[in-house]
């Protein structure tokens, strides 16, 4: 491994942990949201990593199927709060 590589490595879990830091401690339920969609981030990347340092391509397949579902799972997170903020606002 080259001294670019870890310092990558270093970065990203450096992101992953001021992103678990939101997570746990977020004032609001948006700044979780957004802290859980950037560790989808995060991981899909971990795992494009994990494809070039084994030069596998099993792994890019992984990682293509675990963001397209980590969209997905946003997308209907916010549609279930949408839904839930118009309740409110109507009654």
């Amino acid at each position: 491994m080259t001294i670019i590589e870890i310092i990558a490595m270093l970065l990203i879990g450096l992101a992953a942990l001021i992103g678990l830091y939101r997570l746990i401690f977020g004032p609001t339920n948006p700044d979780r949201i957004v802290a859980t969609d950037a560790l989808n981030l995060i991981a899909s990347v971990v795992l494009v990593l994990l494809a070039l340092f084994f030069d596998s391509v099993l792994y890019l397949d992984v990682a293509l199927i675990y963001a397209v579902l980590s969209f997905v799972g946003m997308i209907a997170l916010a549609r279930v709060i949408e839904s839930k903020a118009d309740e409110k606002e109507q009654g």
